[in-house]
């Protein structure tokens, strides 16, 4: 019989993710992040997840075209928003872990 993937609410994003790398964040707990930007047709989505990444293997696996349009820092404004360092706010729509793995969907909020 398959295994169901196993999905559990997260309540504590990080605080803060910043740039280190194209298409690579670190939070607080110099965790790292992978970006993906999402094709929604409409209002910007970005996701974020959790990888096991070694920092001297970092511009090896990631694309420097990518980053380049993404803002270099979120900052936490509250349990479920991040502004970044443009000062556009961006709602998470999803955080949780499945299988393991951590990750967030974020949006940009049409107003910011």
């Amino acid at each position: 019989m398959p295994r169901l993937p196993s999905n559990v609410q997260l309540n504590l994003p990080p605080i803060y993710l910043r740039i280190c790398g194209p298409s690579m964040y670190e939070d607080e707990k110099q965790r790292k992040w992978m970006h993906l930007v999402m094709d929604t047709g409409g209002v910007p989505q970005v996701q974020l997840r959790h990888v096991n990444i070694p920092s001297e293997h970092i511009a090896l696996a990631t694309n420097p075209l990518i980053s380049s349009t993404m803002p270099p820092m979120w900052t936490l404004l509250s349990g479920s928003q991040y502004v970044d360092s443009m000062l556009q706010l961006w709602c998470i729509l999803h955080h949780s872990k499945v299988d393991g793995v951590e990750e967030m969907i974020l949006e940009l909020m049409e107003d910011s």
